[in-house]
């Protein structure tokens, strides 16, 4: 039998995509005699993609300096391309420019006409996107798009793509800029772009229809990016922000349970990463699940721990005060987050967080004023969502002010929103506002109903506080909330409608977003709960109930 060649096997894994496969198979390979130029570059890619980041940048400087040995000046170009953007992300601005620096330096003194031009040109194209100047940026990326075009490069393509989509959200132009990034998507989906730039595309993606309030294509988004992620092996960039936003989508849709799983397993998987701005961001949405289910001490920890990582813990922290009774420290903080939050994206949260914080203080007028802004912002966008958050905000406003029947209008149809966007915690909320309408009309009968309907959600959830609030409405402090028939959680009552279909754990999983071990916890506690141990007999259970 003949000896293995190392060498022949990582790259072998290297196009498997298995990226420990290759890293482990280049590194034996690379011990055994020092590897060449573009077999370094396989090896720094598949390093950077098991998030050895050091060691990915470490080894591009070796290809860079075979590649110009060689008197390959674009491969030389291209590895100074990947270290000085891999160190600009992680915050090294004076490295990674150096590089970038020292990359425009060797193409100019060959004066070659190469594609490496146009990936030098998006480090300048993103300073401009990131300084405001949308405009510019723009130019900059359909120009870059163009030497893309012209040298055939699908990665540079999609960087260009995705630079000139983001440019026009930037500039309020939503729809044409979602259309773009949709087309530059289709290529990352289809598998034309190499990983790391195909990982690149679909974080800003994502990113990018979160800041729009597009849930519907970042629900879409993060379905692919999750599969994308799982066809490669120990992938370690791009997956924690992907379960962050997966956790998102599961509070929104009720799955706090789920919701709280994902974003623990991505704190724990980013926290192996050196400097990961997303961190910050799984640490504030693991504060604000616990927030909302009251574990007040264990959210203010997690809080600072945003804040501590570059996240803002604001309005999150402020609204937490407020559930602490510490009204004076959540006005003053919710005010100065106000004053300093300029981005269209952040600012609606913000501006809700206000709303509330002041309404709780009295400042119907401050409260008023916010309402009208969010109002403007959400009319610039195409969002159910931004809607929906408007609405209630406007109808607890009108509430405030003394105008219950204006108020019920503009809460119905925020109910009516929330309700489309099948978000059952701030369809209850809205349900609780409803029900402080009706009273002051009068209709106490329907007011009733719209708490009883709440409070089963609220416990549902396990939504303490707010679940405390309608008790205290209800003046049924202290007694057990009705559940749903057999004990069934409306998440178990979903799985068990996709079981009745005939759809697997797997088929369950990416239809709800959640993991294979998810649904089978799922599946185990419907068993136990009717009392059965078949699929066949929980369909038979659902189909006897009316629920398929």
């Amino acid at each position: 039998m003949g000896t293995v060649d190392p060498r022949r096997q990582g790259r072998d894994a290297y196009e498997r995509l298995a990226w420990r496969e290759a890293y482990e198979g280049l590194s034996a390979a690379d011990r055994q005699a020092p590897l060449m130029a573009d077999d370094l570059d396989r090896l720094a890619r598949a390093a950077y993609l098991i998030g050895a980041t050091d060691v990915a940048t470490g080894t591009w400087e070796r290809a860079h300096h075979a590649f110009l040995d060689r008197g390959e000046v674009a491969g030389a170009v291209r590895c100074a391309f990947w270290i000085g953007l891999t160190l600009l992300l992680r915050g090294e601005h004076a490295r990674g420019g150096g590089w970038l620096t020292r990359a425009q330096h060797i193409l100019e003194d060959a004066a070659l006409c190469c594609v490496e031009r146009g990936y030098l040109r998006v480090p300048a194209a993103l300073r401009a996107l990131n300084g405001g100047d949308a405009e510019a940026a723009k130019r900059s990326f359909v120009e870059i798009t163009e030497i893309a075009d012209l040298f055939d490069d699908t990665d540079l393509r999609a960087l260009g793509s995705l630079g000139r989509g983001q440019s026009l959200m930037a500039q309020g132009r939503a729809a044409q800029g979602v259309e773009l990034l949709d087309e530059t998507m289709v290529a990352v989906t289809t598998g034309e772009v190499s990983p790391i730039t195909a990982g690149i595309v679909y974080c800003a993606v994502i990113l990018a229809c979160r800041g729009i309030y597009d849930l519907r294509r970042v629900q879409e988004w993060t379905e692919a990016l999750s599969r994308w992620c799982a066809t490669q092996q120990d992938l370690q960039p791009y997956r924690g922000q992907c379960l962050v936003h997966r956790s998102e989508i599961m509070q929104l849709r009720g799955d706090w349970a789920d919701a709280m799983d994902e974003v623990c397993r991505a704190c724990k998987h980013l926290s192996t990463s050196h400097g990961d701005p997303a961190l910050g961001m799984a640490l504030y949405q693991r504060a604000e699940l616990l927030r909302l289910r009251g574990e007040f001490s264990q959210a203010e920890r997690y809080y600072r721990e945003a804040g501590g990582r570059g996240h803002s813990a604001q309005p999150g922290l402020a609204l937490l005060r407020l559930a602490q009774g510490r009204l004076d420290d959540a006005a003053a903080a919710i005010r100065r987050t106000l004053v300093e939050t300029e981005g269209l994206e952040e600012r609606p949260g913000v501006l809700v967080g206000s709303v509330e914080i002041e309404l709780a203080a009295g400042g119907v007028e401050d409260a008023q004023q916010a309402v009208d802004e969010l109002d403007r912002i959400a009319a610039g966008f195409e969002s159910p969502y931004l809607r929906a958050v408007a609405a209630y905000a406007r109808g607890s406003v009108l509430l405030a002010a003394g105008a219950p029947e204006a108020a019920c209008t503009a809460l119905r149809r925020a109910w009516t929103a929330w309700h489309g966007n099948e978000a059952p915690y701030e369809a209850a909320r809205v349900r609780v506002e409803l029900a402080r309408a009706y009273r002051q009309v009068g209709d106490r009968d329907t007011a009733e109903m719209e708490l009883e309907a709440a409070q089963r959600v609220f416990a549902e959830l396990g939504a303490a506080p707010a679940l405390e609030q309608v008790r205290e409405l209800r003046g049924t402090a202290g007694r057990a909330a009705p559940r749903s028939p057999e004990g069934l959680t409306p998440r178990e009552i979903e799985v068990l409608r996709l079981i009745a279909t005939g759809a697997s754990n797997r088929v369950i999983a990416d239809r709800l977003v959640i993991s294979d071990k998810t649904v089978a916890r799922h599946v185990s506690n419907i068993f136990t709960k009717l009392g059965v141990s078949s699929r066949a007999a929980a369909t038979a259970y659902a189909y006897e109930h009316d629920l398929v």
